[in-house]
């Protein structure tokens, strides 16, 4: 190999970066790996960073959880220790990430970020599992790689490409996918089309609908909407250029039109009628890679622009008919260098450089009674360093951040923030395939847009001139094990324990008046007045939890096992972190239990079972049981070796029809008031790949 002469400069940055950090704290790196796969191979793996780290390894559980027949996000994302899903509906998926929700993380559709918050009676995350290839979930946030608006962590999805699908020597092929749900009567038709029209060129053409009714509780009430109909694109393209460039292109629609409640994230009732709504994402993106035999140079880079709309239709009722839309556009370019120390200053090991550069913009428009247009907007421009330094059995990776964000006009006044984080990991191997880890992150949030529905152009809002980011620090340690040869030569157990906490200073709270709400006063900002806007709590948080997982293997059977818990406390008052979706944020401890079994090369079965403990949230007027529950699924994939490419799928899901509802979405004492799962629900799904 040619050898490189460089300066000294970026060891000696490395070095100071981790000197500054690891007199703050040492702590925690990367959740275990709990990966999951559906007919689309959809695999959901929890790294907490985007390098490579102590758990780079993926537990691949190939078909054996329920997600085969995914229609909602949670029916994948649960798996992952740390995460859940709430909501019942398409238009009402809530991620959470050890209790803080999509507006604490980052989220991405093929790198595009998807910011900004429409309505808190509604998710933010518009798409449909079939599109889907990944979903990448960074459990925490425990790399500067990650930026602005991740707090929490972040949750990265992928769409299907054409060379996930082809098979070695195919030019074309394609793949029809029809499903059906029992319980609200719930079809899904797709049909995808893909080729490699020359040796350079890739193309891929997907579309799909998901039409379904009102589904039913475990006692037999409907919940949510009355009917819906879904409606799924993607277009892809790619090319190689050369031997060292790739270019791509792709456009993503996701589009929910039904009678959904005018408040979807309670039940339909006579105070919350159904009303037609749409909710429609449109994501298009440009991505570019630069990969030549040098191991300094490894470019990827990307620009975007993604939109989510909520359009309603109340047939003339004023108040009810709006039309509000968030648009992110933006564009990141990082390179990867891999440097021998020894060719710096003869120090041993090897250094992996990540540097980037990130900008975007927000901007959110409201149309109500389809009156006048209010509308805001938010930048953001950040560069990045981290260095991943691998010394034999020990690695450390320092890494900094500089931000420059340039906040809403009618939030904050348009005030700009300039912020310089730093972040240190550090692993060890104590024994063959044990490692210690720990990590220290500093974090950084600036001020959103405020929920769109309620966009004034300033009226009747209290614009905070001294509002603070939001800042602090997330903090990780844990081990990692795989032990093999237990009871058979070819078997594994993987084993993974972490502890984290998380400090959050200058927590920001949107306050609306109205309707026997105490909002704010219009000139001081101080509570019982008549405005709405957003201000700091006056206390800090600290979300305390732990994180195991285990998974074994051996020849054709496997089984996973997993705890996660989080607790947030405020230092004063030892209230929780509020919730948009009620009683708080917290939620019980939850165990799951994952069995997969394949009798015959053709055949697989699956088991899952979730227990969750019910837990009392402390918040301020609420102290409500969130009350625990248990749900079972079991599934069977067959394969028929008569026809390739066919595959048919059968589950049961909640066998037990278990009346329960997510801790992640809203609970109430009253029934009226709470967002209850399915029952008892039966799927089947048909797939045929040629």
């Amino acid at each position: 190999m040619r050898e490189v002469k460089l300066s000294s400069q970026l060891t000696v940055l490395s070095i100071g970066v981790a000197a500054v950090l690891w007199t703050q704290a040492a702590s925690a790196a990367t959740a275990a790996d709990m990966p999951n796969t559906t007919l689309q191979t959809i695999t959901v793996t929890a790294n907490s960073s985007v390098r490579d780290s102590v758990q780079e390894d993926s537990v691949y559980i190939d078909d054996y959880t329920p997600a085969a027949q995914a229609s909602h996000l949670s029916d994948f994302l649960d798996v992952v220790p740390g995460v859940s899903v709430g909501g019942t509906s398409s238009v009402n998926q809530r991620i959470r990430v050890r209790g803080l929700d999509d507006t604490n993380l980052k989220v991405t559709i093929d790198g595009a970020r998807q910011e900004g918050a429409l309505f808190y009676h509604m998710g933010d995350v518009t798409i449909d599992p079939d599109l889907l290839k990944q979903a990448e979930v960074s459990v925490g946030n425990n790399s500067v790689t990650l930026g602005n608006d991740a707090i929490g962590g972040a949750v990265a999805f992928e769409t299907v490409d054409a060379a996930d699908l082809l098979k070695p020597g195919q030019k074309v092929g394609a793949k029809l996918h029809a499903g059906y749900g029992s319980n609200n009567d719930e079809l899904l038709t797709s049909a995808t089309v893909y080729g490699a029209p020359t040796e350079n060129v890739d193309l891929l053409a997907y579309y799909g609908k998901r039409d379904a009714n009102a589904g039913e509780d475990g006692k037999g009430r409907k919940i949510q909407t009355e009917d819906s109909e879904g409606e799924n694109i993607l277009l892809k393209a790619g090319a190689y250029v050369g031997s060292d460039h790739h270019v791509g292109a792709s456009f993503s629609r996701t589009e929910n039109k039904g009678k959904f409640p005018l408040r979807p994230d309670f039940p339909a009732g006579g105070w919350n009628p159904i009303i037609p709504q749409e909710v429609k994402r449109d994501t298009y993106a440009l991505d570019y890679a630069y990969n030549p035999a040098n191991q300094l140079v490894n470019v990827d880079a990307n620009v975007y622009q993604t939109s989510t709309q909520i359009l309603r239709n109340s047939d003339g009722v004023p108040g009810f008919e709006f039309d509000a839309e968030v648009k992110t556009t933006g564009g990141k370019i990082q390179n990867t260098s891999i440097v021998d120390s020894s060719i710096i200053n003869g120090l041993p090991g090897t250094h992996k450089f990540i540097a980037g550069v990130e900008h975007y913009k927000k901007e959110s428009e409201m149309t109500r009674d389809f009156g006048k247009a209010s509308t805001d907007e938010a930048t953001n421009t950040s560069v990045y360093l981290e260095d991943q330094w691998q010394m034999g059995k020990l690695s450390l990776t320092p890494g900094v951040r500089y931000d420059r964000y340039e906040s809403p006009e009618y939030v904050s006044a348009g005030k700009t923030y300039d912020n310089v984080v730093g972040a240190l990991a550090a692993s060890y191997e104590i024994a063959p395939r044990t490692q210690l880890f720990a990590s220290y992150t500093q974090l950084f949030n600036g001020p959103d847009l405020s929920q769109t529905i309620f966009n004034s152009d300033g009226v009747d809002t209290y614009v905070n001139n001294d509002l603070k980011a939001e800042e602090g620090d997330n903090a990780e340690i844990g081990i990692a094990t795989t032990l093999r040869g237990l009871t058979m030569a070819d078997d594994s157990l993987k084993l993974s324990a972490k502890y984290f906490e998380t400090n959050i200073e200058n927590y920001i709270e949107f306050v609306r008046a109205g309707n026997g709400r105490v909002g704010l006063d219009c000139a001081t900002g101080q509570l019982n007045g008549s405005c709405q806007g957003v201000i700091n709590n006056d206390e800090d948080f600290k979300i305390k939890g732990v994180e195991l997982s285990a998974d074994y293997r051996a020849d054709n059977f496997n089984m996973g096992l997993s705890y996660a818990r989080a607790r947030s406390k405020g230092e004063d008052t030892g209230y929780n972190i509020s919730s948009v979706s009620g009683s708080g944020s917290e939620s019980g401890g939850k165990y799951m239990v994952n069995l997969g079994y394949a009798p015959t090369s053709t055949t697989e079965l699956g088991w899952r079972s979730t227990y969750v403990a019910d837990v009392t949230p402390n918040t301020a007027g609420d102290d409500n049981e969130k009350p625990g529950y248990d749900v079972h699924d079991i599934f069977m994939t067959y394969a028929p070796t008569q026809i390739e490419g066919l595959k048919a799928t059968l589950g049961v899901y909640n066998i037990f029809d278990e009346t329960y509802a997510s801790h992640a979405s809203r609970n109430s004492i009253d029934d009226a008031y709470t967002d209850f799962e399915m029952g008892r629900n039966i799927k089947t799904s048909l797939t045929y790949q040629f």
